[in-house]
């Protein structure tokens, strides 16, 4: 089992946690149909870069 050397200090354990804290993901909006959405993924409708990718007749 590891032991510890030394006790680590309140400032040097919140050094090493500064990272830690979650953010929120980042949202785009298409330039086709205004709805927001997820970088790097399709809108619910099934558009991606304004193009629609899934459902009905596939646009270019």
């Amino acid at each position: 089992m590891a032991v510890q050397k030394s006790k680590v200090s309140r400032s040097r354990r919140g050094q090493r946690r500064s990272h830690d804290a979650l953010t929120g993901r980042t949202l785009s909006l298409d330039p086709i149909t205004g709805e927001t959405h997820i970088r790097h993924h399709m809108t619910p409708d099934g558009f991606f870069k304004g193009r629609q990718i899934v459902g009905g007749n596939i646009e270019e």
